[in-house]
């Protein structure tokens, strides 16, 4: 019997023109990248792209996802990268949607409006667009088809408030979870690299509510979580690491998955030093000790913090005091803290700390008020600087007036805060 001999296919393609940051964004080694993305910015021409050079390096039997919210997106994804293909080197099922590539692989535009329809196959890469409106019972399906594969994936939409797997998702990244990227493309990238006119942005400036502009064209998430501190009042307190020895200290203690955080303010308010890790207890207690040295520290005796903080108390002295966490008890730390920002008498380097306080919540129950970060999400950071704002003030160092930073502090790069200089395992 004569062997079949495998014929190498010689595929001409040209990538299309792309600015900086849409190719940082979709053609990163990352296996995730998350992209919030100003509408009309060119995030759907970057991750068609990234999808079909995924699928050109592929073969027989191999599929790669275009998932949309419904069906009609799903459509024009289709259409607009068989319409970008030469035509010779794919075979287009317009009835499915799908682009049969000249190597063997498959490229199928899907629809998410029904996810159990998701699950079962397995994808060697995908696209979730317009991620904020997809259902998120979609997303756990288009990840599991990606487990057997360990296939990259690309997420990327507009913001559309805070209440939604997609913004969640891409605060995780955000704060530097293993495996994943985020990327921010502004409407002011796009007006640079040519891809809008500006008089344009301006003109939707105009017709539109605030909030939805900001959301659509600078990727900006409304406050419809409750953030009990002000996004605008949040941003106005950031400023430099300072430079002075730190005055107080507030720790919040590791919970299973979460991170032990330690945060000192000097004098004045101003964050002059972060600390963020995991270890053993014995290890934790060691660490905070030579971080906090002479200096105040209220600590986080809630559950299992109370005998760390006995023993804080026997090798450090009286200046570890602890602070026990309860609905009411955490209701008038987040309460302080807001006062703290709001009047501007705290002040911290943009970064993990700016982070957990923009995606912080509060929500109104029969029993209360519940401060706490989305499902998922991390608080450590926030429960820290809240603890030593807290210790200032019972210390008599809380001042009424704002912090106020020149241009050139601002300017001063050096001072902000970077996870090499402060974090350790």
């Amino acid at each position: 019997m004569a062997k079949q001999r495998s014929r190498k296919v010689e595929i001409e393609y040209a990538r299309p023109q792309l600015y900086p940051k849409q190719r940082a964004a979709f053609f990163c080694p990352a296996r995730y990248s998350l992209v919030e993305a100003s509408t009309k910015s060119g995030k759907t021409v970057g991750c068609m792209a990234w999808l079909i050079e995924q699928a050109l390096q592929g073969g027989p039997g191999k599929h790669y996802w275009w998932v949309a919210p419904v069906y009609i997106q799903s459509k024009i994804a289709f259409r607009r990268m068989r319409d970008g293909l030469p035509s010779e080197i794919y075979l287009a099922n317009e009835s499915e949607l799908t682009l049969r590539l000249i190597n063997g692989a498959t490229i199928w535009c899907r629809s998410g409006e029904k996810p159990d329809h998701l699950y079962g196959e397995d994808v060697y890469a995908a696209v979730i667009d317009e991620a904020s409106r997809l259902r998120e019972e979609a997303w756990h399906a288009v990840r599991s088809t990606l487990t057997a594969t360990r296939g990259p994936v690309r997420i990327v939409g507009n913001v559309k408030g805070r209440r939604n797997w997609f913004w969640r998702l891409c605060r995780r990244a955000e704060a530097g979870e293993p495996d994943m990227e985020y990327h921010r493309i502004t409407a002011d990238d796009a007006v640079s690299a040519g891809v809008i006119e500006r008089d344009e942005i301006e003109s939707a400036r105009r017709d539109l509510p605030e909030h939805v502009f900001r959301e659509l064209y600078y990727a900006e998430a409304s406050d419809d979580a409750g953030n009990p501190f002000g996004l605008d009042a949040i941003r106005q307190c950031v400023g430099p690491l300072s430079s002075d020895p730190p005055a107080y200290w507030g720790w919040d203690l590791a919970k299973s998955v979460d991170w032990t955080v330690g945060i000192g303010l000097d004098e004045h308010g101003r964050v002059a030093r972060l600390v963020r890790f995991q270890q053993p207890w014995q290890e934790t207690i060691q660490s905070i000790l030579a971080e906090a040295g002479s200096a105040p520290a209220l600590v986080d005796s809630t559950g299992v913090g109370d005998p760390i903080v006995e023993a804080l108390q026997r090798e450090g002295g009286p200046n570890f005091e602890g602070y026990r966490f309860s609905t009411e008890s955490k209701q008038r730390l987040m309460e302080g803290l807001a006062v703290a920002i709001q009047r501007r008498e705290v002040s911290y380097p943009d970064g993990p700390i700016v982070a957990e306080l923009e995606q912080f919540e509060y929500a109104y129950s029969r029993t209360g008020v519940r401060y706490s970060a989305p499902e998922g999400m991390h608080d450590d950071c926030v429960c820290a600087l809240a603890l030593a704002v807290e210790l200032r003030r019972q210390r008599g160092g809380a001042r009424w007036e704002a912090i106020e930073w020149t241009a050139a502090d601002q300017e001063d790069d050096d001072g902000f805060w970077t996870p090499g200089e402060v974090t350790y395992a």
